[in-house]
């Protein structure tokens, strides 16, 4: 993805956030330059890699083939272990009309998905075999804002504004939004992306970037080579 893109999407994704109410932390607002001058007293934000997130899944099809994301915060792997402290994330993800978010689980983390405002959120479901592989024959149960609910291999669930459904780990899902633009919250467990996402198909988690412009904001993926 280009540069320039990147930061287009930020700018569209953070006015989207406001219209629904939300504000973003102030660290969401600082320049390149001011994250490296705050980067020893924002050593947490970085280490949980808590930012801006935007991916094509390397794909180059971002309006086909992408997601938005903001983690808000993110605990520790060593609390996880541990079974006490930190154990939570919190993101906002922004899911534009028809854009795949394609088939995934994830091994530890167990995730609420939620449709924060905007269109209809859809999520399409499908179960694990014995070993947690994806499965297109296997149906599950999962809970809908606490009510439980079976769902059959691949079918598409539909989440109005306010709905929102909670996710384990062996739940294949793929998402987009139908109608328009969908603000999405994600309240899990302490979340890894570079591990912890088992895609159905070989492709990455992160966008290559073309640097044809400077970054209005460092991207997560961005900390190693600026704030190493």
């Amino acid at each position: 993805m280009k540069r320039s893109r990147i930061n287009d999407i930020m700018a569209e994704a953070h006015e989207m956030i406001r219209q629904h109410g939300f504000t973003l932390p102030p660290f969401a607002n600082w320049t390149p330059e001011e994250f490296v001058a705050k980067k020893d007293i924002a050593r947490n934000v970085i280490d949980a890699r808590n930012g801006w997130d935007i991916t094509d899944y390397g794909a180059g099809r971002y309006d086909e083939l992408g997601l938005f994301l903001f983690t808000l915060r993110n605990g520790r792997q060593a609390d996880l272990a541990g079974g006490g402290g930190m154990c939570y994330a919190e993101k906002l993800l922004i899911s534009k009309q028809d854009q795949l978010s394609p088939m995934h689980t994830h091994a530890l983390k167990a995730e609420d998905i939620i449709n924060r405002g905007g269109a209809t959120l859809v999520v399409e479901l499908f179960g694990s075999d014995a070993d947690g592989n994806f499965d297109e024959t296997k149906g599950g149960t999962v809970y809908c804002d606490g009510i439980r609910r079976y769902f059959a291999a691949g079918e598409k669930l539909k989440f109005a504004p306010g709905e929102s459904v909670t996710l384990m780990p062996g739940d294949w899902h793929a998402f987009w939004g139908e109608g328009g633009d969908v603000l999405i919250g994600e309240v899990s467990t302490v979340n890894d992306d570079e591990t912890d996402n088992i895609f159905r198909e070989p492709i990455g988690r992160f966008a290559k970037i073309e640097e044809d412009v400077e970054p209005t904001h460092l991207l997560v993926s961005d900390y190693r080579r600026w704030l190493a």
